[in-house]
């Protein structure tokens, strides 16, 4: 499972596929929850925390969304249970369910111009609606194109607080393949700007300008990142 809090990635593994992780990943800071208190100071660079319980994480979340901990670039928990740290995570928030798409066309991807960054087209899903068809119908809706379904991709959580409510969104994203692109449009009343196909080199200068889940979709979709869910 990964977190975006504030845009910065928390990663949840277990402890089995934390024995997976690269030989040469670095951590700035090591904190084993067995044998000392999670604390703000604590809390800076790239931050691995071992034996993490559903305490551990429901303080952690306390300290990233109260404090501004501007040098903490990204986390992995490994909790003795991951489940139940799951579990207690979902209970702190109203959780919402979303759907999403990479859609190719040739060599290209498509990109979107919402809001001042770069974006992938996404939504929530209607009552009673599959991820799947979810994430076509958003596709066809925000830009216009008609796409058909390749295979998953990965499933992103973010975290955000709307009408003095705390969400906690999850978004399962897929490939997707242009059929038809005849009637390509932005929507305007969604925020978005302008619609864009882009070969790799101009996907990795958008992404510059984009969310570090929308870098990680992609990612995920070049081969970079490995889904976690």
């Amino acid at each position: 499972m990964i977190i975006f809090i504030n845009d910065r990635p928390l990663r949840i593994l277990s402890e089995k596929a934390a024995q997976k992780l690269p030989k040469h990943a670095h951590f700035d800071n090591i904190i084993d929850a067995n044998l000392e208190m999670l604390k703000v100071a604590n809390l800076s660079g790239h931050l691995l925390i071992l034996n993490a319980t559903s305490i551990t994480a429901e303080k952690l979340f306390y300290f990233l969304n109260n404090f501004e901990l501007p040098d903490l670039q990204s986390i992995y928990l490994i909790p003795k249970d991951k489940e139940a740290v799951e579990k207690r995570i979902k209970k702190m928030y109203s959780v919402i369910k979303a759907a999403g798409g990479i859609v190719t066309k040739e060599d290209k991807l498509l990109m979107m111009f919402r809001r001042g960054v770069w974006d992938l087209p996404k939504g929530k899903l209607d009552n009673g609606e599959r991820s799947k068809k979810a994430g076509l119908r958003e596709v066809k809706e925000e830009t216009g194109i008609a796409a058909e379904f390749v295979e998953k991709i990965c499933t992103t959580w973010h975290t955000y607080t709307q009408n003095n409510q705390k969400i906690l969104k999850r978004t399962k994203w897929y490939k997707m393949r242009n059929i038809d692109d005849t009637k390509i449009a932005p929507q305007f009343d969604e925020g978005i700007e302008k619609i864009e196909w882009m070969d790799e080199a101009q996907v990795r200068k958008a992404l510059t300008n984009s969310f570090s889940s929308i870098r990680y979709v992609v990612d995920c979709f070049w081969g970079k990142e490995i889904d976690v869910e």
